[in-house]
């Protein structure tokens, strides 16, 4: 949290200086290259692991591109969808909730047609799910895996899910990764990630900033 506050108003390019993550220009990078240089500046030590970025710790970083309103500007990626062996998961072991589970969440203010590295980063939150957020985050999550389980993530749609929803998530449409079938057998399918809706951001980043 310390570095957390002391980084706070910088840009995106500042930091990247800071802890030397290659060119100050990020739009030759990929959308994960500000939350990339946010966790090298915030020492986080997960990498690319499953769990929380700072596993010692059961938190996770999540920076979120935001208008100057406060309104999140897209959907804030989670965690890679369990395809294979989903049938043996529950909510209460699933990389979801670990990931969910303690966010600091990391604002990135974002003004129209400013470039990526000149977004400047916002003060941090620290925020835990209450109850009625957890349900409504196990919800969704046992509705989008019972298809997954049933052999049918083909038919699931970013529409499904209140706060919570399931999309493609490869290099390329054609991208495949093994899972099952609605026969139960294994089978190449398109590798799906999880994502939170923008209007469910927006509500954690109200409530925790007192705006709401």
């Amino acid at each position: 949290m310390t570095r957390a506050v002391a980084i706070s108003g910088w840009r995106i390019a500042d930091v990247a200086d800071w802890v030397r993550s290659g060119s100050r220009r990020g739009s030759g990078f990929g959308k994960g290259w500000a939350g990339n240089v946010v966790e090298m500046a915030l020492g986080a030590t997960a990498g690319s692991q499953q769990g929380p970025d700072f596993p010692e710790l059961g938190v996770e970083v999540k920076t979120i591109p935001v208008r100057e309103d406060g309104k999140p500007l897209e959907s804030t990626w989670v965690t890679t969808v369990e395809l294979l062996h989903a049938n043996a998961l529950t909510w209460q072991t699933s990389h979801v909730r670990a990931k969910l589970a303690c966010v600091l969440w990391i604002p990135l203010l974002a003004a129209a047609g400013q470039p990526l590295e000149d977004r400047r980063v916002g003060g941090p939150l620290l925020w835990r799910p209450d109850e009625e957020q957890e349900a409504a985050l196990r919800a969704d999550w046992e509705d989008l895996m019972e298809l997954v389980v049933l052999g049918r993530s083909d038919e699931i749609s970013a529409r499904m899910g209140n706060v919570l929803q399931m999309r493609p998530k490869g290099a390329r449409a054609t991208s495949r990764v093994i899972g099952v079938d609605a026969d139960g057998e294994l089978a190449p399918v398109a590798p799906r990630g999880f994502y939170l809706r923008p209007g469910f951001t927006r509500q954690i980043l109200d409530r925790g900033f007192g705006i709401a």
